[in-house]
């Protein structure tokens, strides 16, 4: 009975996750038994893999489109991996999927908080620290602080909470995935339409 229930817990994270059996048993060992701190612990290992992985070219990929019910928004992005073989895999074009539904639903700005303009940084520093006026130096710091961050986690695509999970990011999902298909994956650039929105 043990046994069997050990292999409904196995599933149930794959399911979720899509890591290997062997990751999968290994997370829900190290975490006790919780599958909450077993997803976690995947999470933390896929990112580790991926870093590992971050400096290999990525010449392959797809360009990937969506249309939202009411074509009243639309998704063009590309994602980039190592190899054609992985680039038709199904896992990988399941997260492909999954980030034009984000960009979609999250409306992102940037792919990553690298990529947005010094001038736009500081006209957003210039802001919170107007609103704040009169404030001791090391709160405003502070404020300014957690308010760039809060800025960078809703216009990053990178930085977004993952819209299938509110415990993860993108980043955390994205590095998951490539600790699971073995290969760098990059989100190259993205552009999303809203009907009788002028484009950037």
């Amino acid at each position: 009975m043990k046994e069997r229930i050990g292999l409904e817990r196995i599933k149930e994270l794959r399911e979720k996750t899509g890591a290997g059996v062997m990751d999968c048993k290994r997370a829900i060992e190290q975490s006790g038994g919780v599958l909450q701190e077993a997803e976690k612990w995947l999470w933390k290992h896929g990112i580790a893999k991926a870093q590992k992985k971050s400096a290999r070219e990525t010449p392959e990929g797809v360009i990937a489109s969506y249309i939202h019910v009411g074509d009243r928004v639309g998704v063009l992005v590309e994602v980039n991996c190592e190899t054609d073989f992985v680039a038709r895999n199904e896992a990988f074009r399941g997260l492909v999927k999954d980030l034009t539904l984000q960009i979609a639903a999250a409306n992102p700005q940037y792919v990553s908080r690298d990529q947005v303009p010094a001038v736009e940084v500081e006209r957003v520093r210039q802001e919170i620290m107007a609103e704040n006026v009169g404030k001791p130096q090391g709160i405003l710091e502070k404020i300014v602080a957690g308010r760039l961050e809060k800025y960078f986690a809703t216009n990053c695509l990178m930085e977004q909470t993952f819209i299938k999970d509110q415990n993860a990011t993108v980043r955390d999902v994205l590095g998951a995935k490539i600790g699971q298909i073995g290969e760098n994956i990059v989100i190259r650039r993205f552009v999303r339409y809203q009907l009788g929105e002028p484009l950037h």
